[in-house]
């Protein structure tokens, strides 16, 4: 969103993206309902994010959705996905990189803090990673577009 708009249009898209996928887990974890249909509500958020019926099933790759379904399960947990997208943006300058290294590396980090919510964290992390086929693609081939740092 950031390389079509502004700053401010981006971290409003940015914040809202979470909260999509935050409000429905928060409220499914706080009605008590089991770890596994919390996955599926997760997927789910992230499935109307990436395929919005309003805008003809093409939407984004999910991934500040992602964010927003694994920020319930604790703050621990975003701490650990934030500093890992932000050390692999920063080395690479790839955020499609960083963004499929942090959700890869988000059901171990699940596993170390709530392990009863690993499946369902790796149904969302393969999904993700299936959504960015064509960025791994071109960042095998070296033509995957850097974030730009500008003065």
């Amino acid at each position: 969103m950031l390389r079509s708009t502004n700053k401010l249009t981006a971290a409003f898209v940015l914040f809202f993206d979470v909260i999509k996928g935050a409000i429905p887990v928060w409220g499914a974890y706080f009605l008590g309902i089991e770890p596994l249909y919390i996955g599926f509500i997760g997927v789910a958020a992230c499935l109307g994010h990436m395929f919005p019926i309003f805008f003809g099933f093409k939407g984004g790759k999910a991934v500040a959705t992602a964010f927003g379904v694994l920020l319930p399960l604790g703050f621990t947990l975003g701490g650990l996905l934030i500093g890992t997208w932000l050390i692999v943006a920063k080395l690479t300058r790839y955020s499609s990189l960083a963004a499929i290294v942090t959700v890869s590396l988000a059901p171990l980090y699940t596993w170390m803090i709530k392990p009863i919510y690993v499946f369902p964290v790796l149904m969302l992390s393969a999904l993700v990673i299936m959504r960015h086929k064509d960025n791994i693609q071109r960042l095998l081939k070296g033509t995957e577009n850097k974030i730009s740092v500008k003065s």
